[in-house]
């Protein structure tokens, strides 16, 4: 099915954006990764920053006060961003994807005047479906959202939740019929301000990597909303909403791992020029040229994979396949890049002064979060299943 599609920036002046964006990585990003990671948290000039430049309105219409970028825009502004600690992606990429997406595709006009305008402001946004026992699993969601008069009841907990603790809105995803109805209708969406009471935030969850990026729970009892603050002002457009959110936040993870990875390689390539061994600096032997070409070629894999998609998505269809082959593929790759890098420093590679080690236990979640790798394989087989039956 095909959709109208963003317009873009014009690409002169996307282009000159990006070296910006590029030079502020370099020149700012990187700097303060130290304090990012020491304090677990963006620091709030960083923050104020990325919000002066329009970070967080980038796929936001012009009419609401973004960018509006093209998918391959956003991709590539969001590969450029991830080559500095993930933290700076994540603190803004849930507004630019799956909040500000599920908006534009499920929202009415009254709602994307609020809330998109509220996001292109900066406002943190989280995105509440996994749960303690559910997340790709839909039918098992618990939490409840129950009709009492022109408000809804929402009762639930939603876990591992990006941003909760920063938070000031969130799109919550409740069951408004008990028992599962077809293609997840009984999953609805609902546009929810944290400060709600009944709406507690637990304590943020100590992580492998990814310091700076916060998660937590998010516990609801009985908490009222308007009846506005359902998605679409209809109920079972909830679960549709949401996977259209993530095909861009697959995309967007997808970058997030081609740029980490793209770091670690300058990483190991820049230390196996600086070491010596047998007299020698290591860039020299046959062994560690091999493990630096076949992670180049990973990379470009990659970058081809990610050009591809998001040129498909530029021109308004959907790439549910595209996206999930996408995400599994760059972000498995990522995994061996950071592998080899440790590997190519030997024991140096385990210490946590070198760069090498942070950046494998950065790259782990990316198999994981947006649905794992095994969530993709089941998403791209049911895509090919139903293009064999032509569906």
């Amino acid at each position: 099915m095909s959709e109208t599609a963003a317009p873009g920036m014009d690409q002169d002046v996307f282009e000159a954006f990006l070296d910006q964006l590029t030079r502020y990585v370099n020149e700012r990003l990187v700097p303060a990764e130290e304090d990012t990671i020491e304090h677990d948290r963006v620091p709030p000039e960083i923050l104020a920053e990325m919000r002066d430049m329009g970070l967080f309105g980038l796929t936001t219409p012009e009419e609401f006060g973004g960018s509006d970028l093209s998918a391959s825009q956003y991709i590539a502004t969001i590969r450029v961003l991830s080559r500095a600690a993930p933290a700076f992606r994540s603190i803004m990429s849930i507004n630019t994807g799956m909040f500000t997406t599920a908006l534009k595709k499920g929202g009415t006009r009254e709602q994307q005047a609020e809330w998109l305008g509220r996001s292109v402001a900066g406002e943190i946004a989280c995105f509440g479906l996994t749960e303690p026992d559910s997340g790709s699993d839909a039918a098992a969601m618990k939490t409840r959202a129950v009709r009492d008069g022109d408000d809804y009841i929402l009762n639930g907990t939603k876990r591992y939740i990006t941003n909760a603790p920063q938070a000031s809105m969130a799109l919550i995803m409740a069951r408004t019929h008990a028992e599962p109805l077809p293609r997840n209708q009984h999953v609805s969406a609902f546009l929810v301000n944290m400060d709600t009471p009944g709406i507690t935030v637990g304590s943020a969850d100590k992580k492998m990597g990814q310091k700076g990026s916060q998660i937590a729970d998010i516990i609801m009892e009985d908490v009222r909303v308007p009846a506005s603050a359902l998605l679409g002002g209809e109920e079972g457009k909830g679960f549709t909403a949401a996977m259209q959110a993530l095909d861009s936040g697959r995309l967007s993870v997808g970058a997030a791992s081609l740029g980490l990875a793209e770091r670690a390689l300058e990483t190991g390539l820049r230390y196996a020029h600086e070491r010596k061994a047998f007299g020698q600096e290591i860039i020299n032997f046959q062994l560690i040229q091999a493990m630096l070409a076949d992670s180049k070629a990973e990379v470009y894999a990659a970058e081809c994979m990610m050009k591809d998609a998001c040129a498909k998505a530029d021109t308004g269809v959907r790439i549910s396949l595209e996206a999930s082959a996408f995400k599994m593929f760059a972000s498995e790759m990522c995994g061996r890049v950071v592998d080899r890098m440790v590997q190519l420093h030997g024991g140096a590679g385990y210490l946590a002064e070198y760069e090498a080690e942070r950046l494998f236990r950065d790259a782990r979640i990316y198999r994981i979060y947006e649905g794992t790798t095994q969530i993709q394989q089941l998403v791209i087989a049911k895509q090919m299943m139903r293009q064999y039956a032509g569906l």
